[in-house]
């Protein structure tokens, strides 16, 4: 026999995969649970049709920034060199509002202690130290010239946002 997935009661099923009791209160709240399921599925596929293409840049943002935290947790800060402990940025070495062709960019972005990143405005003449240390003369010169804008597609920004979250399992 069956058990009533609301009361847990067995009970004597007289349809074909019946989920519930024939007790009124259990039809009707295991009814209201189905539409209340049904309904977060559909709201969350209303909300993906919403979604603009700034949207899709901040999730892909979140998805850059924790790669570049994991990739760097047990390195130093870019610009000082003190550890990072616990809460760090991921800081960009070229702006992301003034060079967005370099925001995703991974030479361009790597940890940085908050101290550095947001109260002495990214620390940029040790950055750059610590970066012709890290990735070498010829990469932080291609990272300061001029670069064509890159004007991502929303499906360009989702598959991004599908190869980062591969990247961050």
């Amino acid at each position: 026999m069956p058990r009533c997935k609301i009361c847990k009661l067995k009970f004597d099923a007289r349809f074909f995969n019946q989920k519930t009791c024939f007790e009124a209160k259990c039809v009707l709240e295991y009814s209201n649970k189905i539409k209340i399921e049904s309904w977060k599925k559909e709201k969350k596929v209303l909300k993906e049709k919403l979604k603009t293409k700034s949207d899709y840049v901040k999730e892909l943002q979140k998805q850059v920034n924790y790669f570049i935290r994991q990739r760097d947790k047990n390195k130093p800060c870019i610009s000082c060199g003190k550890p990072l402990i616990k809460k760090f940025d991921a800081g960009h070495y070229r702006s992301a509002g003034g060079n967005p062709e370099l925001r995703f960019e991974e030479l361009n972005i790597h940890g940085q202690c908050v101290y550095c990143n947001q109260h002495l405005h990214a620390n940029l003449i040790n950055y750059r130290i610590g970066l012709i240390k890290r990735i070498g003369v010829e990469k932080v010169e291609w990272l300061e010239k001029k670069h064509e804008p890159k004007h991502y597609t929303i499906p360009e920004l989702k598959e991004l946002i599908k190869e980062y979250k591969l990247k961050n399992k």
